[in-house]
């Protein structure tokens, strides 16, 4: 991927990786827009210089909104990065966690599919463009206090796949950026293993730029979660995991 000349909407970019990705990308020469709820950030985002939209990925509404104000200003975009994401704990113990595997997975999978939808018409008459849709390490070896994150990652995976399969012959590529757990979003307090950002950063972008491009980016970091089942890693990794069971409020004392 030439990542020099492209024109990207990073949806969810407003904190965190996708930040990241939208100055890495614009540093390497591509035009950006970054879509987002939050308007202080997006207010923030503006003021560094990048073209902005407001999208609430759970409201087919604004997602169709959001896509005619990114098209008119933006007629060449080719890229488009859905990376819409909640992480919450549950406790399946509690019939009171299904509100947020709802929102989860309203957010993480239907939004992502709401995202592809929207943009998918327009990329096909280009003949020529990429989606990157953004699965996780845990969409592969699952973190049990979030279940139903891990469930919102592993569908994506799934759905990444079968777009791919579906749009091939188009023109339109399908990309699947799988992060580990990064040092954002206080990810760092949580798990001291969790990457620093801008090495993460540097590595995405050196993979994306690999001629092909593979289907998959996989930092290093990620390797152990998306290979513990060919590896034969897997149940002992899920039960190291399953020690953080203990932070679930009902677990502790």
């Amino acid at each position: 991927m030439d990542l020099s000349n492209r024109t990207v909407l990073i949806v969810g970019g407003t904190s965190g990786i996708g930040r990241e990705l939208a100055r890495r990308f614009a540093a390497a020469g591509s035009t950006v827009a970054v879509g987002g709820r939050s308007q202080e950030a997006l207010s923030e985002l503006a003021g560094e210089g990048f073209g902005t939209v407001r999208i609430d990925v759970t409201d087919g509404a604004s997602v169709a909104s959001a896509r005619d104000a990114v098209l008119a200003r933006y007629p060449e975009l080719d890229t488009v990065v859905t990376m819409p994401g909640v992480m919450l704990l549950e406790d399946l113990r509690d019939p009171a966690h299904f509100e947020a595997a709802q929102t989860t997975i309203d957010t993480n999978l239907v939004g992502t599919i709401r995202v592809i939808d929207a943009f998918t018409p327009h990329l096909v008459r280009r003949g020529d463009g990429t989606f990157i849709t953004v699965t996780s390490g845990i969409a592969f070896l699952p973190f049990p206090p979030m279940p139903t994150y891990a469930a919102s990652k592993a569908a994506v995976h799934a759905y990444s796949e079968a777009l791919r399969a579906q749009l091939d012959g188009t023109g339109v590529g399908v990309v699947e950026l799988v992060p580990p757990a990064v040092a954002t979003a206080g990810q760092e307090k949580v798990n001291p293993h969790a990457l620093p950002l801008d090495g993460f950063a540097t590595e995405v972008m050196q993979l994306l730029s690999q001629d092909p491009t593979p289907r998959e980016i996989l930092v290093k970091g990620v390797l152990m979660h998306r290979w513990a089942e060919r590896d034969g890693t897997y149940d002992d990794l899920v039960a190291q995991r399953s020690r953080a069971l203990a932070m679930l409020p009902s677990r502790e004392g």
